[in-house]
């Protein structure tokens, strides 16, 4: 099992930054793709953005490219994904997760374990 906690959500103003982060723990952290997804009140859970093993790939979701970077560091075994411009429609519970399959994936069937999420809150 890999148990991933995640921190740093909060309250911020629109156009403002956070950084949240994602501890991962039991697993060799550095075989799994890791991702980041979000889920508002009343829509589904919906894929942010990924980051291979190695962190040579990245991807993202259309709607916050140019604002969100996701990064790794395999040494602490821990997932980022900075946000700066923040916008109200970005509220919601952030969740990391951990993909042993061969390529990074965006579909939530891909990943195998997943944190308890991390609320952010962006206010207009």
């Amino acid at each position: 099992q890999m148990q991933l906690v995640e921190s740093g959500g909060g309250l911020v103003q629109a156009g403002g930054s956070l950084t949240l982060s994602c501890a991962a723990s039991g697993r060799a952290f550095s075989i799994y793709h890791m991702g980041w997804f979000r889920q508002a009140p009343g829509k589904e859970r919906e894929f942010v953005a990924a980051i291979s093993r190695s962190a040579g790939t990245t991807t993202y979701t259309d709607s916050v490219k140019g604002r969100f970077t996701i990064s790794r560091d395999n040494a602490k075994n821990t997932v980022y994904l900075q946000m700066n411009s923040l916008k109200p429609e970005d509220t919601a519970v952030y969740y990391c997760a951990a993909d042993s399959r061969l390529t990074i994936s965006i579909l939530r069937v891909s990943y195998d374990y997943w944190g308890q999420g991390t609320q952010v809150t962006v206010s207009s």
